[in-house]
């Protein structure tokens, strides 16, 4: 990768279509905003500036998380000898999965996500636990992010321009993240549950058009794999 192909015209443009797919996979797999329901209730006997602190520690942690999780998952799995397109098939599904249960029973995921953030309520020191992980970047999340990973060029410029905006994606979450959970209060005014799952919805499905998408990749994968060994 030199100078003259971060120059190069369509370098931007890749960078903005991983950045896009990347977002809005991450966020709605995050979901800020349903999340910030939750995180104002919890934090509800704390000072706005206590708050509005801990809000930015967990949207830090978040991005730690997350970033983890795009740039290791998938080499991590290649280490163990699981093929590109297995990574992309099995990512698919569980983001397919999650979609489903977000898209279906968005009750049921509030109700596991107030169980998730219960003990912040006996804690002081709780940015990290349980706000961050589990309660804003759970197993899901670093499952959807490793499933991102693993839908990116192997090698060579493209995969650079991956990563970029992947990694941008995973740093613009974390801020709204931040956003969110500082101006929860807001959010619970403007939105309140009825809405809220309405959002939960929408952004549900996208996730679950995503994972049909990467889905199809490691099939595609897997059947040339096939056909070039016969």
């Amino acid at each position: 990768m030199t100078w003259s192909d971060l120059m190069a015209p369509g370098f931007g443009a890749s960078v903005a279509a991983s950045f896009l797919l990347a977002f809005s996979t991450l966020f709605s797999i995050v979901n800020p905003l349903g999340g910030a329901l939750i995180y104002s209730r919890i934090t509800a006997d704390r000072t706005h500036d206590e708050r509005v602190s801990l809000a930015w520690q967990i949207a830090t942690y978040s991005g730690i998380v997350m970033l983890t999780a795009l740039w290791g998952g998938a080499p991590i799995l290649s280490f163990f000898g699981v093929t590109l397109a297995a990574l992309r098939i099995a990512g698919g599904l569980v983001v397919c999965a999650r979609a489903w249960e977000l898209l279906s029973e968005p009750e049921q995921q509030e109700d596991r996500k107030n169980q998730q953030a219960l003990p912040a309520t006996a804690k002081e020191d709780v940015a990290f636990f349980p706000l961050t992980l589990p309660f804003t970047t759970g197993p899901g999340t670093i499952a959807v992010a490793i499933a991102l990973s693993a839908n990116g060029p192997a090698q060579g410029s493209a995969w650079v321009t991956f990563v970029i905006g992947a990694s941008l994606a995973a740093i613009g979450v974390a801020v709204v993240v931040g956003l969110s959970y500082a101006s929860a209060d807001r959010i619970v005014d403007f939105l309140g549950p009825v809405r809220s799952r309405v959002v939960t919805r929408l952004a549900a499905f996208i996730l679950l058009c995503v994972g049909v998408q990467i889905a199809l990749l490691g099939v595609q994968d897997a059947t040339r794999q096939i056909l070039a060994g016969q």
